[in-house]
């Protein structure tokens, strides 16, 4: 996984799943991709930063169940509207983490979950019920998708323990294109 380098093999594999070809009509463009990034503080992770730029922002087929959002969007279900997200701010987490139930919750529990929630990711869409998946753009996870729920967080990929997939955007597509379930590891 390389999240600065677009890896042609992976772009052509986001390509095929989404059945686009470069320059698609919803795709953002470059220009856009780097006002989005300038008025965020960020770069978006590669190949994530090609595909919305050159292939699709967003798409009603999937990943996840209810589609792929647009970058700049958050899925209908989404609490906390009331919040400032703040992309330039990093991501938290390095590791799995469920806080319901928690036994030794810390002090710093409610603020290190608010910025689950709100700092340095880019929500990708919903499977419902408060299944959010991420796109990590700040951090070290930089790069690496994760599903968010009311109840935790988990990174995706065969590293992390829950998926055979591969981690980052690609990996996470691919294994959605291969129609395989997303912890098919536990």
């Amino acid at each position: 996984m390389d999240s600065e380098q677009a890896d042609p093999a992976e772009l052509a594999a986001l390509r095929a799943a989404f059945g686009v070809g470069v320059g698609a009509e919803s795709a953002l463009g470059w220009e856009a991709v780097r006002a989005f990034e300038a008025d965020h503080g960020i770069v978006l992770p590669e190949p994530y930063r090609t595909f919305v730029a050159e292939m699709r922002d967003g798409s009603p087929a999937g990943p996840p169940e209810y589609g792929l959002l647009p970058v700049a969007e958050l899925p209908d279900d989404w609490g906390g509207a009331e919040r400032e997200r703040d992309l330039g701010k990093p991501f938290p987490l390095t590791r799995a983490w469920v806080w319901e139930g928690d036994s030794d919750p810390s002090e710093d529990c409610d603020e290190i979950l608010e910025q689950v929630y709100d700092h340095g990711s880019v929500v990708l869409g919903t499977d419902g019920c408060a299944m959010n998946w991420h796109l990590v753009v700040t951090g070290p996870h930089r790069g690496h998708v994760w599903q968010i729920s009311d109840v935790g967080a988990a990174p995706f990929g065969a590293p992390f323990g829950f998926t055979t997939g591969e981690p980052g955007f690609a990996g996470w597509v691919r294994h959605w294109a291969a129609n395989r379930p997303w912890f098919d590891a536990v």
